[in-house]
């Protein structure tokens, strides 16, 4: 009622201070931008930001626990879905992109929410050229030999852009409830794209072993094409050349549901043939 109350009187007073609404819609602005840089100058840009886990999420928790405009509060680069599993996203360059079932791209609303996503803000650490990539596990070696030097132990986002041979990619359809676990989602609405010398950029993840129980250890690539209409989730890929930026990172936040469905479930429960099953399509 205060709010209604307080739209009532705006629109009552609207003619007689119009000058000074505008002021004041000034300063607003102005304290607005202020804030935001504040906040920016302030933002600990060393922390993965995890929504949920992939367990969870593998066991058919799809609602959606934040809105995509909280999210990029937390990262500028990253990896994760929407409600419903409603396509896969990708973050890049503070702009988060929904790759649907269909094979489309769009840009996710703000309002849109994520039951599960990982982001961080993206400083490079360091630069390699990668080349004559055969596929994905080829490039897996190649990834892991440059974290394992840098640390184990710690995360890693990875931007790898270049022209790529071949790029296999997945989404899938939005579900209803009642959910079925992701596997058997996916046995049914998973929808396979193939490309070819296909411009674009890979947004690939990171985790530590130490994360199983919580998130995938190893690698987790996405991938957008420059001209924002294609993507997804890699299941394979091969390139002569492409270039890699290595953002590690050694902080972790996670944001969890208080949800009574979501507290109910049981997260300790092995469900890493799944998990395998989903990331990689194979048995």
């Amino acid at each position: 009622m205060k709010k209604l109350s307080a739209f009532i009187l705006a629109a009552a007073l609207l003619l007689s201070f119009t000058a000074c609404s505008s002021q004041q819609d000034t300063k607003a602005e102005s304290a607005d931008k202020t804030a935001k840089a504040e906040k920016a100058e302030t933002t600990n840009r060393e922390t993965i930001y995890q929504v949920a886990l992939l367990q969870s999420l593998t066991q058919g928790y799809y609602d959606g626990i934040i809105k995509v405009s909280e999210l990029k509060e937390h990262g500028d680069i990253g990896i994760g879905t929407f409600e419903g599993v409603n396509g896969e996203m990708i973050v890049l360059d503070g702009k988060v992109y929904q790759a649907l079932g269909d094979g489309t791209v769009q840009k996710a609303a703000d309002d849109e929410t994520v039951p599960f996503s990982n982001v961080t803000f993206f400083d490079s650490d360091e630069k390699e050229e990668i080349s004559k990539i055969k596929d994905i596990n080829a490039l897996k070696d190649i990834l892991t030999k440059t974290v394992e030097k840098n640390g184990k132990n710690m995360f890693c986002f990875v931007k790898l852009s270049g022209e790529f041979e071949k790029m296999n990619v997945r989404s899938e359809l939005k579900q209803k409830k009642p959910y079925k676990t992701l596997d058997k989602a996916l046995a049914t609405d998973q929808r396979e794209f193939n490309y070819k010398n296909i411009k674009g950029t890979v947004v690939a993840l990171y985790c530590p072993d130490y994360m199983d129980g919580l998130n995938t250890p190893g690698w987790h690539f996405h991938f957008i094409s420059d001209d924002k209409e294609k993507g997804g989730h890699i299941l394979e890929l091969a390139f002569d050349k492409a270039e890699a930026e290595y953002d590690i990172t050694p902080e972790f936040d996670m944001c969890l549901s208080d949800n009574g469905d979501f507290q109910k479930m049981e997260l300790a429960k092995d469900v890493s043939g799944a998990i395998k099953k989903v990331e990689t399509n194979e048995d």
